[in-house]
């Protein structure tokens, strides 16, 4: 072969690895450049191949904690201790615990509109890359930012690995770094499981020590902050809330007779329910309005 034709290919096959390296996310950047924290105030880690990288997400759920009816004592927990996190006082890791939606995860997202002109960045990690939480956050340690590592719908099976979650909770040989806390969501308070085996002995010698250590995880968050079960008349609250905001125009009457039959259908009354209620309620006033009194509905079937 040409020696001209080997040097191109030798230069074609060098493209062509780093291409794929960059597509497996494997180009040695777990983490963007640093303008990307200027420009994106939301990141979410995920695996491409064999490695994984932080991506900006360009457009970050903007919640208004305004609009979280029902859970002041929460809501003011969690503002509190981020406000002192973001000004450089001692904050703490969180764990925000309840029944699922109860507002948990959106009370993390509403903190970006309150916090991110202050330097406030979101890091997201999926409860399965936890394990690369160190290899994560270490980047991070020298940017002008404070970070908080978002965990969503935390809990552990039997025989998963938290030791990474732990040892950043903790800190371990390294110190943890001073700008990043960790805010993880559950809809259990304890977050592992305790099976009845941990009870009668059958899986160890000492169960009493493996139960501690489970429910010891827990502890490792400074701030456990509960939310309350959804009452009627705080289901009510909140659907009464969405309905002025979005100033749509019903009877009291018709309005908490169709919500609660909605909430009934779906067993289950939470703040999550009172906003999709409220959507589906917009939706058929607004179809309603478009189609007018006097043309014919478009029916399906």
């Amino acid at each position: 072969m040409d020696d001209r034709w080997a040097g191109v290919i030798d230069r074609l096959e060098r493209l062509l690895d780093r291409a794929e390296r960059l597509l497996e996310g494997a180009d040695g950047k777990a983490v963007p450049d640093r303008e990307a924290f200027g420009r994106h105030w939301a990141f979410r880690y995920e695996r491409n191949g064999r490695s994984g990288r932080l991506f900006p997400v360009t457009h970050p759920h903007r919640v208004d904690l305004d609009d979280l009816v029902g859970i002041v004592e929460a809501k003011a927990a969690l503002v509190r201790n981020t406000e002192q996190f973001v000004e450089r006082h001692p904050a703490n890791n969180v764990l925000l615990w309840g029944e699922r939606g109860s507002g948990k995860s959106s009370c993390v997202k509403g903190l970006l509109p309150r916090f991110a002109s202050r330097g406030l960045r979101l890091v997201e990690v999926p409860r399965e890359e936890l394990g690369s939480l160190l290899s994560i956050v270490s980047p991070l340690r020298d940017l002008p930012f404070r970070f908080i590592v978002f965990c969503d719908d935390l809990s552990f099976g039997e025989g998963e690995d938290f030791r990474a979650l732990k040892s950043l909770l903790d800190g371990g040989v390294e110190e943890r770094p001073e700008n990043i806390r960790v805010y993880a969501t559950s809809n259990r308070r304890h977050m592992v499981p305790e099976p009845m085996s941990d009870n009668t002995g059958k899986a160890e010698i000492h169960p009493e020590e493996a139960v501690a250590e489970k429910l010891g995880l827990a502890d490792r968050f400074g701030i456990s902050i509960g939310f309350p079960r959804f009452d009627h008349q705080a289901y009510l609250d909140v659907v009464d809330h969405y309905v002025r905001r979005m100033n749509l125009s019903v009877a009291p009457a018709r309005l908490h007779e169709e919500a609660n039959r909605f909430a009934l259908e779906r067993g289950h009354r939470s703040g999550r329910t009172a906003r999709q209620f409220v959507d589906d309620l917009a939706g058929r006033i607004s179809l309603e309005s478009a189609e007018g009194p006097g043309r014919p509905r478009n029916r399906r079937g």
